[in-house]
């Protein structure tokens, strides 16, 4: 069984300097990123009813530090995916990761963190689901850790304080990425971005109102 990724792909993020794993990255990762933007654009696609488009990383902006991670990301616009919510199949050196992400950039975060902490959709993942406050750090929490307090207390942040952030998702280690074959992974990427695909229409409606309890 051939694995979707490998050794060699996460070994990118150890190429020492800039050019050189810029080099690494488009041989090696991108190929897979244009891969995958071209499925899972469709799969969005087909499951929202709205065009989705991928947006692979180019890490353009960077002049002196290489990057530490890169991903293709997908959005129903074609300029560009930061300022709404959006979805990301991604890597660092230790892992994968297949998320939602509503990130600073989004001038609608208030009323998304809103919509959220007066929802009970996230309460319908499954517990091994990760969630972060930060899209620039590789480390996370699963849901089941984190318990219905700390959860509200990143949906707060994103809410009230500019630099905050909300990511919720699965990852592969790069061990688990490593045993699964192109298919297997694909089928792990699309049973993900399903179960977040109702955490997704929560974001994107008016204001919600509180859920009775």
């Amino acid at each position: 069984m051939k694995p979707y990724w490998n050794e060699q792909d996460f070994e990118v993020f150890n190429t020492p300097g800039l050019d050189a794993r810029m080099s690494a990255l488009a041989e090696f990762i991108r190929p897979k990123f244009e891969e995958l933007g071209t499925e899972f654009s469709l799969f969005f696609s087909g499951k929202t009813g709205d065009e989705f488009f991928p947006h692979v990383a180019k890490h353009m902006r960077r002049t002196v530090n290489p990057p530490n991670d890169s991903w293709v990301a997908f959005a129903p616009y074609k300029r560009g995916y930061k300022a709404v919510p959006h979805f990301q199949i991604g890597m660092w050196e230790s892992h994968i990761f297949v998320i939602l992400a509503v990130i600073y950039e989004a001038p609608n975060k208030t009323t998304m963190a809103g919509n959220l902490l007066h929802s009970d959709v996230l309460e319908n993942l499954p517990g091994n689901f990760v969630v972060s406050g930060d899209h620039m750090k590789p480390q996370s929490d699963a849901l089941s850790q984190l318990g219905d307090e700390g959860i509200e207390k990143l949906l707060i942040r994103l809410r009230d304080v500019k630099k905050g952030e909300f990511v919720i998702g699965r990852h592969l280690t790069r061990e688990q990425a490593a045993s699964l074959n192109k298919e297997q992974f694909l089928q792990f990427a699309g049973e993900t971005f399903d179960a977040l695909l109702p955490v997704y229409n929560d974001l994107l409606q008016p204001k919600k109102e509180p859920v009775s309890r």
